[in-house]
């Protein structure tokens, strides 16, 4: 499941957004109207949380203007707390409504209640073609007879690069998503860790680079279950 975390506050983000991917979620960020506009448009997430003290507008701006093409779960994050606000929020289609400051547990369990009632929870199952990547059992399966065991930082390199499946990440942004806020996380040591992912993945005769190197770019994660060559170009 991808999420949309939408807060000017660079800190809470990076924590906020460190929980939810612990908890399984792949996370876009964005610190304001526009930028979270934008992000929408660009990543289709499964569900927004949406701040409302927002440079560039407000967070009912932002619900607005999703509002007007999706229909996706949107919760308000704020340290607001009248009444009038959550009735402007709910009547500009927002879902739910989470005053700060709140737990990281009280977040989590509240976006899986939202994606539930939305009918979108997927029991922590991300798919792509032939790959189906489980952030519970951190395990990813490769079509109906195989199945490859994953440590956490695996895992969310995978998680990234499957939510991309087909298009190229940026290395910077595998290094954000991976290591979190924490950071620890540098192009050589990422290197190794998609040099181990790729003898995982190599396993029982497939000899095909299911994480293609984009020069002076970052990775591609392919889908296909080939047992040739990837293409050239």
């Amino acid at each position: 499941m991808k999420l949309l975390l939408v807060d000017d506050d660079a800190d809470l983000r990076a924590v906020t957004g460190f929980a939810l991917q612990q908890a399984g979620f792949l996370v876009i960020g964005a610190s304001t109207v526009p930028g979270a506009v934008e992000a929408f448009d660009r990543e289709r997430p499964d569900l927004v949380l949406l701040d409302i003290n927002l440079p560039g507008g407000t967070g009912f701006d932002a619900c607005r203007a999703i509002r007007r093409s999706s229909r996706v779960p949107i919760m308000m994050l704020t340290v607001r707390g009248e009444e009038e606000d959550l009735v402007r929020a709910l009547e500009l289609g927002a879902d739910d409504y989470l005053t700060k400051p709140f737990s990281p547990r009280t977040l989590i369990a509240r976006v899986r209640a939202l994606l539930r009632r939305a009918g979108l929870e997927s029991g922590g199952r991300t798919t792509a073609g032939e790959l189906a990547l489980d952030a519970e059992a951190l395990t990813l399966g490769i079509g109906a007879d195989r199945m490859v065991r994953l440590t956490r930082l695996e895992f969310r390199l995978l998680q990234l690069l499957l939510a991309h499946a087909g298009q190229p990440v940026p290395t910077d942004r595998l290094l954000a998503h991976v290591w979190g806020h924490k950071g620890g996380g540098d192009r050589q040591v990422l290197k190794q860790l998609v040099h181990r992912l790729r003898l995982k993945l190599g396993e029982g005769g497939d000899t095909v680079d299911r994480i293609e190197t984009i020069p002076a770019v970052g990775y591609r994660l392919n889908t296909g279950l080939n047992t040739g060559p990837l293409p050239q170009g």
